[in-house]
């Protein structure tokens, strides 16, 4: 069993590594994995080509989700996107907020955060920066952004429940997220749970649906929406990596399904919490 650290040294050298590949490796990828069949990228990835703000540039194919789709960014916004990336969400999000908003992208991964600067200085944006930074630490003040959004990120890190505190202390009040992410209904088996690659990969590392609803509930968030659920399918030739074909066989009949979810919630603001206000 990996410590946390070793979890986030692992994550943060394949993620390092997908930074300085082309698009055409990444679209061979996991969710960043690594050696997984198309058929996992395009099912687990979303189209954002429709999107206001799109640039193909800065799209490494590593979602799982719209989540900006979703976001209910309006102009003037301070938006938040955990897990930049390359760049993208933030990127569409400031096609919402405008020239009067900002937008802040924390990664993990410095390489990461220098080719999303690199994508940003491509684009002049003066009101969009990128920050190196752990999302279980973040290096925001509190009460700082109107919106965060963040895409198939929260399932790499090891203390999510510090995650959605920290997502808790960054939002003003009265300010809500919208967040995509791969969740679990029933039990990997062990050695996709014990696989490093499968964690990389946003699965190994995904936890219970209802686990996951139940962190954002108890830590203050109301008006908590599933806004998309979608089932992602590995393929066989994934889990024959890690399964032998009688495992494989059960692992499907087990019921087990891998999902991503696009979660809502707002923060509530307390100025409304009189008697009769708040539900």
């Amino acid at each position: 069993m990996k410590t946390d650290q070793e979890l986030k040294e692992m994550v943060q050298r394949k993620y390092a590594e997908i930074a300085m590949n082309d698009k055409e490796t990444n679209q061979s990828s996991c969710c960043g994995s690594g050696g997984c069949s198309t058929e996992v990228y395009n099912i687990m990835t979303d189209d954002y080509t429709d999107m206001k703000g799109y640039n193909p540039d800065a799209d490494l194919g590593l979602g799982c989700g719209l989540p900006t789709q979703f976001a209910k960014i309006r102009q003037g916004d301070t938006v938040v996107d955990l897990g930049s990336g390359a760049g993208n969400d933030c990127f569409i999000a400031r096609a919402e907020t405008g020239e009067t908003g900002k937008v802040i992208g924390v990664d993990f991964t410095p390489a990461m955060i220098e080719l999303a600067r690199r994508n940003n200085d491509v684009r002049g944006f003066n009101n969009v920066e990128f920050r190196q930074g752990d999302i279980e630490n973040l290096p925001l003040a509190a009460n700082t952004a109107d919106v965060i959004v963040s895409n198939c990120v929260l399932n790499l890190v090891p203390n999510k429940d510090a995650v959605v505190k920290e997502i808790f202390r960054v939002l003003k009040k009265g300010g809500h997220f919208s967040i995509s992410d791969i969740v679990l209904e029933g039990t990997l088996p062990p050695k996709i749970q014990e696989a490093a690659e499968m964690y990389a990969g946003c699965v190994a590392g995904a936890i219970q649906k209802e686990t996951y609803l139940e962190l954002i509930r108890v830590n203050g968030f109301s008006n908590i929406t599933i806004q998309k659920d979608k089932p992602i399918i590995v393929p066989d030739d994934i889990l024959s990596k890690y399964l032998s074909n009688e495992e494989i066989a059960r692992f499907k009949q087990s019921g087990t399904g891998i999902r991503s979810i696009t979660v809502y919630a707002e923060k509530q603001n307390e100025a409304c919490c009189a008697p009769g206000c708040c539900n």
